[in-house]
């Protein structure tokens, strides 16, 4: 049971350590790439699509990257949609088959912003990774009567460990992103 409880606990956390670096990899470097679209949703046929699923990516260059509609009706919506994407400020273009979008370059205030908004997101990581401790710390202290003391109190080191394990690796994430960002 205690086994249980803890190996639920790891994955969740797992699971919320990957979902901070796609956050992460979504916000903007000084360099075009297709992880900044990969949560954009295009309005197809009424239909909240992800780009992803409408579109194949290819870097021009290190700021433009060019989006291949797979349905050429949906070129206007995608354009829309880069358009209309916050944190991109990307120039749009197209030329009938294809979308070009064109990133300005970061000046130091931007590059600020997006380290401010990806500790944000990484503090909210750790939030998700504390409330995933205190259910499994709850889950333990019902399971007292069952195994006893000793047993739960090794679990809590133990979950207190693996917690702790899992907030370094968000942090140094969050190290290697700030880096990124702020280089020129």
């Amino acid at each position: 049971m205690i086994t249980d409880v803890l190996a639920e606990a790891k994955d969740k956390m797992h699971k919320a350590v990957e979902v901070a670096k796609e956050d992460f990899s979504g916000v903007r470097t000084g360099r075009a790439n297709p992880a900044l679209f990969q949560k954009l949703l295009v309005d197809y046929y009424g239909t909240p699509t992800p780009l992803t699923q409408l579109a194949g990516m290819q870097n021009a260059d290190a700021r433009t990257l060019v989006i291949t509609p797979y349905d050429k009706s949906a070129l206007k919506e995608i354009e829309k949609a880069i358009v209309a994407a916050p944190n991109l400020g990307a120039n749009v273009g197209n030329d009938g088959t294809v979308v070009r979008a064109t990133l300005p370059e970061l000046t130091e205030d931007r590059r600020r912003e997006f380290v401010k908004i990806v500790r944000g997101k990484g503090e909210d990581a750790k939030v998700a990774i504390r409330n995933i401790r205190r259910k499994a710390k709850d889950d333990l202290d019902g399971l007292k009567a069952e195994v006893g003391d000793d047993e739960v109190a090794r679990a809590e080191k133990e979950l207190e460990t693996l917690t702790k394990s899992q907030v370094d690796a968000i942090d140094e994430a969050l190290r290697k992103k700030e880096a990124e960002l702020l280089e020129v």
